[in-house]
């Protein structure tokens, strides 16, 4: 199964509530879908912990091509269902958090469990330049040029990987949380993303969409930014 992967408690400010029960978030990483390890964002998980004194915990999912869609999902519901069950957490205040293909994987999670009428689901997304659309991939843009670190090549393989055997125009439910059927009822949500981004416009839309469905969402654009950016300047 998935799981698993890094994370740890912290001392701090929930303790006491819900009868000792604190708050906790779900980190999910990117990587395109088809690479990354739980643990490539040690540093801002162990950040959270440190200022938040919350769990946190980092999920080692399965990538494609192997392991195409809906394996990692699985997992990181998998992982969800586990943090949540957990002693030391109080359920109704567990955040998922998703950087690039962990934003995918977060807000497919928040819709597949509202859809479920899950007992507990997320009671936020964050989500940091997500990867949400598969139509990105598709042809080219005018500013195709200036996308560092993850263009329109690297998207169209992440998502040819994660998609294998999936229908690209009419994809699962799921798979692309984009091209979802329904926003409505989702956790509020969170959206940070640059200018520069390929990812840009998807997750302008995306908010817009979430927002229309009566959804809180807030949108950060980080102006000069490209994806990934705070891994290259962390101080960003």
């Amino acid at each position: 199964g998935g799981g698993g992967g890094g994370g740890g408690g912290g001392g701090g400010g929930a303790e006491g509530e819900a009868g000792g029960k604190r708050p906790a978030m779900l980190y999910l990483h990117g990587g395109g879908l088809i690479f990354g390890d739980a643990r490539q964002d040690d540093a801002f998980v162990r950040s959270v912990v440190k200022r938040l004194g919350i769990t946190v915990a980092s999920v080692q999912y399965r990538c494609a091509p192997q392991h195409p869609f809906p394996t990692p999902l699985d997992d990181a519901e998998e992982a969800f269902i586990w943090l949540a069950a957990q002693p030391s957490v109080d359920p109704e205040r567990v955040v998922i958090c998703g950087n690039s293909a962990g934003g995918n994987l977060a807000a497919a999670l928040c819709q597949r469990l509202h859809a479920r009428g899950a007992a507990v689901r997320p009671c936020f997304q964050v989500l940091t330049y997500p990867m949400l659309d598969n139509r990105s991939a598709e042809g080219s843009g005018p500013h195709d040029d200036k996308f560092r670190i993850w263009d329109r090549a690297s998207n169209a393989l992440g998502w040819g990987h994660y998609l294998q055997g999936c229908d690209w125009a009419d994809p699962p439910p799921f798979s692309v949380p984009a091209r979802a059927d329904d926003t409505s009822g989702l956790p509020p949500a969170w959206i940070g993303v640059g200018d520069l981004d390929l990812f840009y416009p998807e997750c302008d839309a995306y908010a817009r969409r979430l927002r229309i469905a009566g959804v809180e969402a807030d949108l950060v654009r980080v102006g000069g930014a490209y994806h990934g950016f705070e891994t290259v300047d962390p101080e960003a």
